[in-house]
């Protein structure tokens, strides 16, 4: 491969990285942080002042939920890309669905502990 065949590569990687530093560039000199900025204390986002607690605690059975939920969609970004590629294996006389079939299991035995212990029960 010859040097010309990056340039591609090159001008996309320049591209984001300018794009990267312009938006970064105009928060910083025009966002609400500013130096010479009038709202610098004000409401942001609805122009209502917050009544109350500002960072309010969340339960631990939310941060729960976030982490099953990713780890179950973890599950899913695994299996797509094997029944793509399933038929080759198969052609190549590559066992594939063993290890698939051992995954799936570990996590349907981690789908029903977390059924037993009630962690997908919002509320107790």
């Amino acid at each position: 491969m010859t040097s010309a065949d990056y340039l591609p590569f090159l001008i996309q990687a320049l591209l984001a990285a300018a794009i990267t530093g312009g938006v970064i560039g105009a928060s910083h000199f025009f966002g609400q942080r500013s130096k010479n900025s009038k709202i610098k204390d004000s409401a942001y986002e609805c122009g209502i002042p917050a009544d109350g607690v500002v960072h309010t605690r969340f339960s631990v059975k939310f941060y729960l939920t976030a982490l099953l939920f990713m780890l179950f969609d973890l599950e899913i970004v695994i299996l797509v890309p094997w029944t793509f590629i399933y038929r080759e294996f198969l052609a190549n006389n590559i066992a594939i669905l063993g290890p698939i079939l051992f995954f799936l299991g570990v996590l349907i035995l981690g789908l029903f502990y977390e059924i037993k212990k009630g962690a997908l029960e919002w509320e107790k």
